[in-house]
């Protein structure tokens, strides 16, 4: 059986992975301002179905992040409460608050996350037609 994290290397992982979330917050914005300077030009019917596409994708990645964000935040102030009444983590407790559920669906998330990204800067090398 491994061996349960402690309370601070938990919250820690919620900090930075709330701060990476953050930065994907900004990078759809950033992303999403580059289809509404795409709109504004003459499209083809393929640019303007992958944009309609991306513009999807990128709410569903957004409700995504949001919801994440959610849980690890209160799960951080779980844990702070936690931390005041025991000494350590027990494992009882570790998988009761299920960090182990909420650690994979934060490396599926960040695979999704990753491939539109990466997705998204080749359809805007192919979009924007210097």
């Amino acid at each position: 059986m491994p061996n349960t994290p402690t309370f601070m290397s938990l919250h820690l992982r919620y900090r930075l992975w709330i701060a990476e979330l953050n930065n994907d917050i900004t990078i759809l914005r950033i992303f999403g301002d580059y289809l509404e300077e795409l709109q504004g030009k003459k499209i083809n019917a393929q640019v303007k179905n992958d944009s309609d596409r991306f513009k999807k994708d990128f709410v569903q990645q957004r409700m995504e992040m949001d919801e994440l964000k959610h849980v690890m935040h209160l799960l951080k102030m779980k844990l702070a409460a936690d931390a005041r009444q025991m000494s350590s983590l027990s494992r009882k407790t570790f998988l009761e608050d299920k960090h182990t559920d909420l650690k994979k669906r934060y490396l599926a998330f960040r695979k999704s996350f990753d491939k539109i990204k990466k997705d998204f800067v080749q359809f805007t090398v192919t979009a924007y037609t210097y």
